[in-house]
């Protein structure tokens, strides 16, 4: 045991030394590169220099990896938006899930834990995953480019609920996790408040005098707020979630003073929502709160429900001239809704094309992929307005089926779970993650609910948790049961003295 102690630290030492002497080398290039070619040939060597100590800290430190990509999938829309840049800056996210997969293979070699690919959600997702790879020879496809830059994402995305569930390997990380996720989520609120009540920065009204975006974020005299986040929609949804998620989390067994402040924050996430003015939000926490009673049926739940509810009916119903108030209240009947009309005109228009297209027109062929690449196409034609319209078009009835198992699989599993976790902490952490897969299950529908930034890597990271959670049970339980048998034992060979 030793020796694999001293041969790994050697290791180590010899990769760091390697490194330094790299990065040295560079450093020097560099300088003189700046001296005697000008800044703008400087600038390759130095970003080359970034590049490798990245890549060294996300190998190095993949747990400081996955919290850094949780902070900049919150913030990567906002730093677009403020350096107003045509700079393709996104990449930088698709090439740090690339590094941390990379550095995912590597640990495999040194720590290798097979129990991540042999769960239910990870069947379901390597299925998905071999999918859209396949969706590569779809005959149907009207530009094979669109599919290059579709999946060039999307597949990194997938995979990492792989490196989430790899590395969620302790109850401290995951409480980081959660304590992170609703830091970012406080920070987005008060964002908002201040977009509400003291107006917007420059940078942000750059195109607010643009004729397509008043007609879009101008409404009933009042503009639509989108914190940091690159839209209104992505905003109410994330605030939806995190409401949810502070809902479930004051089931678990902490102190008073943190349930005062999930309540809070539950509060207040629930309140800036509605700054958005996205009626599709609106449904998503009394939905999830419906489940929410089901899965904790108990007299006080039952209690608490009848209020809630009676209240909740009073909220749709009451009169008000208040703008706000009347737009939530017409989430609730969809059939007055011009929007919701339209997207239905829309989806029926394109219904004949999926029920004759089992693998769909291609990945990328609809939305702003499929109007670069093939504008004559027929998909690029449709707006998709819809998570599963969108699914449908492009990967056929097929692929629908294989998302909707990727929802059905993910709330079975989280249900199960929830019941058969014995430690209330875990228990709380899974029963949040089943009420936010069950309001995006729902979001998906009106809405693109997980294919922007952050909920594009937060849904994984969600599946994650909910399988995670019930294996840190499992060891928790095991180790218990180890420790009764073992003093079990020493009782009866004291007995037996004794005797």
């Amino acid at each position: 045991m030793e020796n694999i102690n001293i041969q790994s630290e050697s290791k180590i030492t010899s990769s760091n030394t390697i490194l330094f002497i790299v990065l040295l080398v560079l450093s020097a290039a560099t300088a003189a590169i700046f001296t005697f070619y000008g800044s703008r040939a400087g600038v390759i060597p130095l970003v080359v220099t970034v590049a490798l100590v990245f890549v060294y800290i996300v190998i190095k430190e993949p747990k400081f990896a996955v919290l850094s990509i949780m902070v900049l999938s919150y913030f990567i829309m906002f730093i677009i938006s403020y350096f107003n840049t045509s700079l393709p800056l996104g990449t930088i996210m698709d090439g740090m899930l690339a590094v941390m997969i990379l550095g995912f293979f590597i640990q495999q070699k040194y720590r290798r834990n097979y129990w991540i690919f042999k769960n239910p959600i990870s069947y379901i997702i390597l299925i998905w995953v071999s999918y859209n790879v396949l969706q590569f020879f779809n005959l149907d496809a009207a530009s094979k480019l669109a599919w290059v830059y579709t999946i060039r994402n999307v597949a990194a995305v997938m995979l990492s609920y792989f490196i989430f569930t790899y590395y969620l390997d302790s109850r401290k990380f995951l409480r980081t996790i959660i304590i992170l996720w609703l830091s970012l989520s406080f920070f987005a609120a008060l964002y908002a408040i201040k977009q509400e009540y003291f107006g917007f920065f420059a940078f942000e009204e750059r195109n607010h005098y643009d004729p397509a975006t008043i007609g879009l974020m101008f409404i009933d005299g009042h503009w639509r707020k989108s914190s940091i986040f690159s839209d209104p929609v992505s905003y109410s949804f994330n605030m939806a979630i995190s409401s949810l998620l502070c809902i479930g989390l004051l089931t678990g067994p902490f102190k008073l003073k943190t349930k005062l402040i999930l309540a809070f924050l539950a509060m207040l996430f629930a309140w800036v929502m509605p700054y958005s003015g996205t009626r599709a939000a609106y449904v998503l926490i009394p939905a999830a709160l419906s489940l929410f009673f089901i899965l904790k049926l108990s007299r006080i739940a039952l209690v608490l429900s009848l209020p809630v509810a009676f209240a909740f009916l009073i909220l749709i119903k009451v009169p008000t001239n208040n703008r706000t108030l009347a737009r939530f209240q017409s989430a609730f009947r969809p059939n007055n809704d011009a929007s919701f009309n339209v997207r239905k005109l829309n989806q029926k228009k394109v219904q004949p094309f999926i029920q004759t297209h089992p693998f769909g027109g291609g990945l990328g062929g609809s939305g702003i992929w499929g109007y670069r690449f093939a504008p004559n196409s027929f998909l690029a034609q449709f707006p998709p307005d819809s998570g599963y319209v969108r699914v449908a078009m492009e990967l056929g009835w097929v692929g629908l089926l294989i998302i909707c198992g990727i929802m059905f699989t993910s709330l079975y599993v989280g249900i199960k779970n929830f019941f058969e976790i014995r430690d209330p902490e875990l228990k709380s952490y899974c029963l949040a993650m089943v009420l936010i897969v069950f309001a995006l299950t729902i979001a998906n529908y009106p809405q693109e609910a997980i294919v922007q930034y952050p909920m594009s890597i937060y849904f994984y990271m969600i599946l994650a948790i909910i399988t995670v959670s019930k294996v840190l049970d499992n060891q928790i339980n095991d180790g218990v049961i180890k420790l009764e048998v073992k003093e079990e034992k020493k009782v009866k060979k004291i007995d037996y003295r004794v005797v």
